[in-house]
């Protein structure tokens, strides 16, 4: 089988040549590059439709190191190489559909506006996609740094793609800034990973997950700390990066703001590159993380209170990409909580229909920009669902798989995160339980702000001469729309948990699939999982309620309840042919929600007010102290220097003089000295 794994490079090889060909001979091409951004993410996709079929026929899976760049072997290596296992192999599948997807949308998108710069714009989605594939199959923790920052800078690229208004490169700048303060914190992570164990393997059994359990059950120390200490603190370390990336408080203020980018592009970035890097790397790393509680429950608390702070955020938004941005913030705290709580494939399972249905919104948002000739007011919208009937039906199921509602792909992902978290809250946690009412209640806010949102946008009377008549998509548009579409309907039953529960039968097919062979070898993500399901990282599923299934049970219902609430009240409030400025009714409480909680202002004036004034006390300190005495010592040396080389005339009876002169003085101190003594 290394055959069929010996290609997988190519996944990621294949949209980098177009990311070159638009890049270099764009302008020359038809669609300005377009075409070889589609063709590379197609074989990219094909390709990993083949890994993940082996995958999954076979149980095996592949570790190969491509390029050693340090062979140090008494300190550490410093390794390029693939890792292929079950999570891998899923993740390259979505990144790659995602990215095939938002390719031949960007033809009806971009190219409708006759805009320059089109060869750079491919150019930047073909390095994005083939940054985001190499970090996924990275077989080491400092490869997985480097394609991290890679995808960390083509953001930046794509944000700013319009650079020549105002708000786009401030955008760009901000989310460059804001992801690189956590990254600092990954950097030092990774230097101590390899300072700690000599290697940054992710896999096999001299991998630093394996070596780290190993650690843990004899009594070594590392920097005067003991083992569980010194690992809390390199995975905290890593979190930085990850709570950066994939846009946790308090690190997640440049997302709203990446909305001034491309709307395909905004897309890719909350479906399946930027966002998705730092949950999946958390997941790629779950075999260390899971020996560390303390980390995961923190973890956990981080992941439900972003869950619910992003939501109230969302209830305000009148944008319809603000609205869904604030979503995506929400909804990757549901993956961290399902993460802290030992939910690693109820993780994982939110992640993959979280990027169908959010990849959908985005999308079908910007179809209905396209329509609105770019105005993006949903209060100037209305009345479209008759007008665009793909877009309104696939938007609605994409925002019915969003607020959690059956059969719908996110009700069952939701569903499955909000039980790992109660399960394990209920077995002696109680920040897991108070991140688990977090989660539960943002499940009532996010109905409420996305059927609000659906209201809002497609129903209703027009409200405007644009949304009487709006511009018509074509089937570029329309043919991703209809994917997805499908797929946020049909999706989330790869893993729905209630019915394996009820009936006992073996459907929960991610389990078993990301539960395999190939997982445990590795010891990469989920090590040992079924044994760790309800006993996970020292956490006891204690006394259930009614039993597993009656836990299950109560959770969904209770879900699904608030679900079905916050659902009904965005569609009785908003459901008038000229709605109501409800939120307008909050007072304060909408003033607070519309300025984000003043979380801008608050880090302006952290930058400006105390650091930049810590930094220009430094500076003095710096000039007037440090470099003042260094100074103070050359300008003696100068000073004195000076005034001896004006000694020096160069003429022969000056320097005879100053001679005879010297030799005088000399005698004039030895008689003197020979005098005393």
């Amino acid at each position: 089988m290394a055959g069929v794994f010996a290609y997988a490079p190519a996944i990621a090889a294949l949209p980098f040549a177009s990311f070159l060909v638009a890049l270099l001979a764009g302008k020359w091409m038809p669609k300005k590059g377009a075409l070889a951004g589609i063709l590379a993410t197609a074989g990219s996709l094909g390709l990993s439709l083949v890994v993940l079929g082996t995958v999954a026929l076979t149980g095996e899976g592949y570790n190969e190191t491509l390029y050693t760049f340090v062979d140090a072997t008494e300190t550490f290596d410093l390794t390029f190489g693939v890792l292929i296992d079950p999570l891998s192999a899923s993740m390259l599948v979505i990144v790659s559909l995602i990215a095939f997807l938002v390719h031949i949308f960007s033809l009806g998108y971009m190219n409708d506006e006759g805009e320059p710069g089109l060869p750079r714009y491919y150019a930047g989605l073909g390095l994005f996609s083939a940054s985001m594939l190499a970090f996924v199959f990275s077989s080491n923790l400092l490869m997985a740094f480097i394609f991290f920052e890679l995808v960390g800078l083509c953001s930046f690229l794509l944000i700013g793609h319009w650079f020549r208004e105002d708000a786009p490169p401030s955008a760009a700048k901000k989310a460059f800034l804001v992801t690189r303060f956590g990254d600092y914190f990954f950097l030092v992570g990774v230097v101590g990973v390899l300072a700690t164990f000599g290697t940054a393997q992710f896999a096999g059994a001299e991998g630093f997950p394996a070596l780290a359990e190993e650690a843990l059950s004899g009594s070594a120390t590392y920097f005067g700390f003991d083992a569980a200490t010194w690992f809390s603190v390199l995975g905290l370390l890593v979190l930085g990066g990850v709570m950066g990336k994939s846009a946790q408080f308090p690190l997640h203020t440049w997302l709203p703001d990446a909305m001034e980018g491309p709307t395909p592009v905004s897309a890719l970035i909350h479906a399946a590159t930027m966002v998705a890097a730092g949950v999946f790397l958390v997941a790629r790393m779950y075999g260390f993380y899971a020996l560390l509680p303390t980390v995961l429950a923190i973890i956990a608390f981080v992941g439900g209170f972003t869950a619910l702070f992003a939501a109230t955020m969302g209830l305000v938004k009148n944008e319809i990409k603000q609205v869904l941005a604030y979503s995506t913030i929400s909804q990757y705290g549901y993956m961290m909580l399902a993460l802290g709580s030992g939910g690693y494939v109820a993780a994982f399972f939110h992640l993959t229909t979280h990027a169908v249905f959010k990849a959908l919104l985005f999308l079908g948002a910007g179809s209905v920009i396209i329509a609105m000739h770019h105005d993006e007011d949903m209060w100037n919208m209305g009345g479209l669902k008759n007008e665009m009937r793909v877009t309104y039906l696939t938007f609605l199921a994409g925002s019915l798989a969003l607020a959690g509602i059956f059969p719908f792909s996110g009700f069952w992902s939701k569903d499955e995160v909000l039980y790992e978290a109660l399960v394990h809250g209920l077995g002696g946690s109680p920040l897991l339980l108070g991140a688990y009412a977090m989660g539960l209640t943002a499940v009532f806010l996010t109905g409420f702000y996305t059927l609000r949102m659906v209201m809002l946008t497609f129903h209703g009377e027009p409200r405007t001469d644009i949304a009487e008549d709006p511009h018509a998509v074509r089937w570029n548009v329309k043919g991703p729309l209809s994917v997805l579409g499908v797929l946020a309907v049909v999706i989330g039953f790869i893993n729905p948990l209630p019915i394996q529960k009820l009936t006992g039968a073996p459907v929960d097919f991610l389990h078993a699939f990301l539960d395999n062979e190939a997982s445990e070898g590795f010891l990469t993500s989920a090590h040992h999982y079924g044994e760790l399901t309800h006993d996970f990282a020292g956490y006891s599923a204690g006394t259930l309620v009614g039993g597993e299934v009656g836990t299950l049970l109560l959770g969904a219902g209770l879900s699904l309840g608030l679900a079905l609430a916050g659902s009904g009240a965005g569609y009785f409030l908003y459901r008038g042919a000229e709605p109501t400025r409800h939120t307008e009714k909050l007072g304060g409480i909408q003033t607070l929600l519309m300025h984000n909680y003043y979380q801008d202002e608050y880090q302006v004036w952290l930058a400006e007010g105390l650091t930049l004034r810590v930094a220009r006390i430094a500076d003095a300190f710096d000039q007037g102290v440090i470099d003042g005495a260094v100074n103070a010592v050359s300008s003696v040396s100068l000073f004195s220097g000076d005034r001896l080389r004006r000694l020096q005339s160069g003429i022969v009876t000056n320097n005879v003089a100053l001679l005879v002169l010297g030799l005088l003085v000399l005698l004039g101190a030895f008689a003197a000295l020979g005098g005393w003594f």
